[in-house]
């Protein structure tokens, strides 16, 4: 299975919620996960390579690839079907490159926040995945929920994403997600991450 974590905006924590659902599956759902870290940043690898340093094993793989690598190697990860495949997509999708890693998703994961212009960064992304995957799910995930928040903005867009797939609960803006590692979960975010993983259905 393939899960795309995406969005045309950068900064909707795409990176770091791929890897707290691949510490997720492993740690809790005892499921094999790697990750394809396509982002130009590259924050996941940097924290795999930070992490291999600290004396626990690795939970999973964490691969730099590039997008014109993409094709030839997921058809060789396919071949073990008990593993999920995650893949952290750069934050601007203008790239002609990126359209085969697109269509091969079974699930696109979508974070976003409750503003305009995250609001119109994830419509264009839910657009283009419409377009060019029409069968995968698409999951929105809010992110990095503020207090200030106006509740009729958040009924409005959720009302709005759900045309295209569904809305998970809201994960609200913690220090922990800052101190996130690929060998472990902080536990005060399992009770918080659950609801939404559990909304992927994997």
């Amino acid at each position: 299975m393939v899960i795309v974590f995406g969005n045309q905006k950068g900064g909707a924590g795409k990176s770091t919620l791929a890897m707290l659902l691949a510490n997720y599956l492993t740690l809790v759902k005892k499921q094999k996960s790697i990750i394809l870290d396509m982002d130009y940043q590259r924050s996941v690898l940097s924290r795999y390579e930070e992490s291999k340093n600290l004396e626990n094993p690795e939970l999973y793989q964490v691969l730099d690839v590039e997008l014109d690598e993409f094709p030839s190697l997921l058809d060789l990860l396919k071949r073990d079907e008990d593993q999920k495949v995650i893949v952290d997509l750069p934050g601007k999708i203008d790239d002609d490159a990126l359209v085969p890693v697109i269509q091969a998703a079974d699930l696109f994961a979508i974070p976003f926040a409750y503003d305009k212009f995250s609001y119109q960064s994830t419509v264009i992304f839910a657009l283009i995945t419409v377009q060019l995957n029409p069968a995968a799910r698409k999951v929105f995930i809010p992110n990095r929920l503020k207090s200030s928040v106006n509740y009729s903005l958040m009924e409005d867009i959720n009302r709005d994403f759900s045309q295209y797939g569904e809305v998970t609960p809201a994960l609200t803006d913690r220090i922990a997600f800052q101190r996130l590692t690929t060998k472990h979960i902080p536990p005060e975010l399992l009770p918080i991450i659950e609801p939404v993983f559990e909304k992927l259905q994997l």
